[in-house]
């Protein structure tokens, strides 16, 4: 890999449950090579966190910032956490 390996947590607010949002974004993170996942939170936002080359997770996060068209995206809120290395594509955690 020639681009250092990243991992970043995003919490995504706004109209993002029943939309398919977890399912967009799990099709974005594939078609970049992403690992992590993707899973609702009680409160209502969705949990994303995505390791890989850091060109490639900082597109997913631009992409999280508009969503699918059904979904209507108030916030992200993005920090970066330890990479884990260890995951094996993106998931959908229920």
């Amino acid at each position: 890999m020639s681009s250092a390996t990243t991992r970043k947590h995003a919490v995504v607010s706004g109209t993002v449950q029943g939309v398919g949002f977890r399912w967009w974004t799990a099709r974005k993170a594939d078609g970049l090579e992403l690992a992590g996942y993707a899973r609702n939170l009680f409160d209502g936002t969705v949990e994303v966190e995505a390791e890989g080359p850091a060109p490639a997770v900082d597109a997913l996060v631009v992409m999280l910032r508009s969503g699918p068209p059904s979904a209507s995206v108030t916030d992200v809120a993005v920090r970066e956490v330890e990479p884990h290395g260890d995951e094996d594509g993106f998931r959908i955690l229920h």
